[in-house]
């Protein structure tokens, strides 16, 4: 049967045989030739397609014809088509109509270039301009038949959560992918349903909560309600940002003290309607409530406040009184311990037992006390001190000295002198040291000792000793108390000994009886390291700081001293004030002490030379350089306390490691206790080696000890 198209006018027909157009190019080019000779002044007149199980590639030509543009067909393109309308078109219409044909046989036509491609609907995103062309224009390629991609920038919901929401809609050869970077929707599809998928991503790139809302309350307070309310929505606190994830957003609740108020942001206006309708069914007064002083009794549980304290303060700040009343204890023990005032208007007692406050006022008065309770009742920041006491100390002493004797007379005579020197400034002199060799029970003194000694007949009347002594000492002494306290609340750390010291005795050894009866009276102090501080945090981060630091130790030279042992003692006391983490330095002592001395035979041993024979000289010199600093460190919550914790333990565990015995077969105990490892809570992770790198609120410095 053969196929034709039917060009029409407004008022008459022409109807070409189609089959000449496929019997060969003369057919072909009279067509083109009138089509583009007639494409300008016919622009607007109508066509009727009447193909039945025509070629593809034939069709296509028939509208290259039509549209007055180059068509190629791709080869992969085989098939048959179909394409019949009752009645004129225009050309845009018809040239649509195609498109939609080839569309279901898997094949589109796009434009490159101004020339048109049939080619596989799965090749049409690699050669489409992607351009939108408007239609009506019978040469141009309708916008929604044309393959082209397109960018969604999203505002509110995230891309990833839309791509498989949106692919399904997707024609199969084509894509949609998210770029996470600036949260858009890359998608390429037909013209058509890209405008239905921008209608659709309008639709679901809404805001993911509702405006903010202010619900005022009447009687609840607004602290104790929002809680409540969010358990019974099954929500969290927080909100998830702009184009993030936010899958898991739920309501945002939070109490305004101030105004007794509570700020709502919903998922969406159902669920901001069920906040109201639950605020307003909780939000009624209590039951058998009256207007009486004592008609409302309330109780408060405290999170970090003392409530014995705080209910004085709270008594003080109702009553006007410079002088609250001071609490009394119910009988019946701890758990029954109530601190209770009378107040105006109302009264306010502490429960001891529970930390918690019994509140009997009215409503008004108590929703005013909630206010301040709940400012006073924060988590109280608390003070890391660590101090560092450091002494060097260098000591040096020298001595040189001659001694002699020699007698004066024979053996026999009636009286026998002596002649020579004897001096004792450094050590044992000559006299005592040759008695004491003839006996066997006196030792020659510190240094080198060159000496000799003769007896005749019982007197020592030959000696010479010569002694020399040069001796130095040097210490370095460190120590770093550390303690941790709440802010204004002092602390006090003791590391020491308890030294007894003797204050009296009496001994009866006089009594006609014979009776002995002694006895001591002995007083025991404290000797060793002692450091207290008050601090108190300051709005802009510096502590202020009440120090005493007191250190002491027993003299070892006089342990044994008939008078009691000796003991050097060092104390600080001041007030400072100190950037958090800063170190400062408290006081200390630079001191330098020389001491001399010399024995000597006048005129003698100022001789030069010779006169060495005739003195005996000592030198000291002793330099002490004591310096105490301080470093406090502000720990304002949970997770900066467990790294300065975590930091010190982890610090004292390989302390133990590296002090571990050398293995032994003859002596089988090579192992020392160990701390174990710290098995942290859930939250933030610290690092594994248990170093801390610092943060926003601990600073950097205070992630090692002082002194390391």
């Amino acid at each position: 049967m053969p196929q034709h198209i039917f060009v029409s006018s407004k008022h008459t027909i022409v109807s070409i045989a189609v089959c000449a157009l496929l019997t060969g190019a003369t057919g072909l080019f009279s067509i083109n030739s009138w089509a583009q000779s007639n494409a300008a002044g016919k622009a607007s007149e109508g066509v009727t397609l009447n193909f039945q199980g025509a070629e593809i590639e034939a069709v296509a030509r028939t509208f290259a014809s039509i549209t007055g543009r180059n068509v190629v067909v791709d080869p992969r393109v085989k098939g048959t088509l179909t394409l019949v309308t009752d009645k004129p078109v225009s050309r845009a219409a018809a040239l649509g109509q195609f498109v939609s044909a080839l569309r279901l046989q898997g094949y589109t036509l796009v434009e490159s270039g101004g020339l048109y491609k049939v080619v596989p609907e799965a090749e049409a995103k690699l050669q489409s301009a992607g351009v939108t062309i408007q239609e009506g224009d019978s040469g141009t390629l309708p916008g929604s038949n044309q393959i082209a991609t397109q960018i969604f920038k999203l505002n509110f919901e995230s891309a990833n959560n839309l791509v498989p929401v949106l692919r399904p809609l997707i024609s199969p050869n084509n894509t949609i992918n998210a770029n996470p970077g600036n949260n858009s929707l890359v998608i390429t599809d037909y013209g058509d349903n890209l405008r239905r998928l921008s209608r659709i991503i309008a639709a679901m790139d809404v805001a993911n909560a509702t405006d903010v809302e202010v619900i005022p309350l009447q009687h609840a307070i607004a602290s104790d309600l929002a809680p409540l309310v969010l358990r019974l929505l099954g929500a969290s606190t927080a909100a998830a940002p702009a184009g993030a994830a936010d899958t898991s957003f739920k309501t945002t609740l939070v109490a305004e003290p101030r105004s007794n108020a509570l700020i709502a942001r919903a998922a969406n206006g159902a669920q901001l309607a069920l906040v109201r309708s639950l605020v307003q069914k909780l939000d009624q007064p209590d039951a058998g409530s009256n207007n009486d002083a004592l008609g409302n009794v309330h109780v408060v549980y405290l999170k970090n406040a003392d409530a014995t304290k705080l209910a004085t303060t709270l008594r003080a700040a109702l009553s006007g009184s410079a002088a609250p009343a001071a609490a009394t204890a119910t009988p019946g023990g701890a758990a029954g311990a109530t601190a209770q005032a009378a107040t105006t208007g109302g009264q306010i007692q502490a429960d001891v037992a529970t930390n918690s406050l019994i509140i009997t006022a009215p409503d008004p008065q108590y929703r005013q006390l909630r206010a301040v309770i709940d400012k006073l009742d924060a988590r109280r920041a608390q003070v890391f001190v660590e101090s560092l006491i450091a002494e060097v100390s260098v000591e040096k002493a020298a001595e040189f000295g001659i001694q002699w004797q020699g007698p004066l007379g024979k053996a026999g005579d009636g009286v026998i002198g002596l002649l020579g020197t004897n001096f004792s400034t450094g050590g044992k002199n000559i006299i005592s040291l040759a008695t004491g060799a003839a006996t066997g029970g006196v030792a020659p003194a510190r240094g080198l000792n060159f000496g000799a000694v003769q007896q005749t007949n019982g007197v020592y009347v030959l000696g010479l000793l010569a002694r020399f002594l040069e001796d130095s000492g040097s210490g370095n002494v460190l120590s770093t108390p550390n303690l941790l306290t709440l802010d204004n609340e002092e602390a006090k750390i003791v590391i020491g000994q308890n030294v007894p010291f003797v204050t009296g005795q009496f001994t009866n050894t006089g009594s006609s009886t014979g009776t002995v009866n002694p006895f001591q009276t002995i007083e025991r102090k404290d000797v060793g390291l002692t450091l207290k501080v008050k601090p108190q945090i300051s709005e802009n981060g510096t502590v202020k700081m009440a120090i005493y630091q007191e250190v002491s130790n027993v003299l070892a030279s006089s342990v044994n001293a008939p008078n009691g042992p000796t003991t050097n003692k060092r104390t600080i006391e001041s007030n400072v004030l100190v950037e958090d983490g800063a170190i400062v330095v408290l006081g200390g002592l630079l001191q330098d002490e020389y001491a001399g001395n010399q024995e000597k035979v006048p005129g003698l041993g100022d001789v030069p030379l010779f006169g060495n024979l005739f003195k005996n000289e000592t030198r000291s010199r002793k330099k002490t350089n004591l310096m105490v600093f301080l470093r406090p460190v502000v720990v304002r919550d949970a997770r900066a306390t467990d790294k300065l914790s975590m930091d010190r333990y982890d610090l004292m565990r390989s302390g133990m490691q590296d002090a571990q015995p050398e293995p032994s077969r003859l002596v089988p105990i090579n192992e020392a206790p160990v701390l174990p490892a710290a098995q942290l809570k859930p939250g933030p992770a610290l690092p594994a080696n248990g170093n801390i790198k610092g943060n926003a609120d601990t600073p950097a410095s205070a992630n090692r000890p002082l002194g390391q």
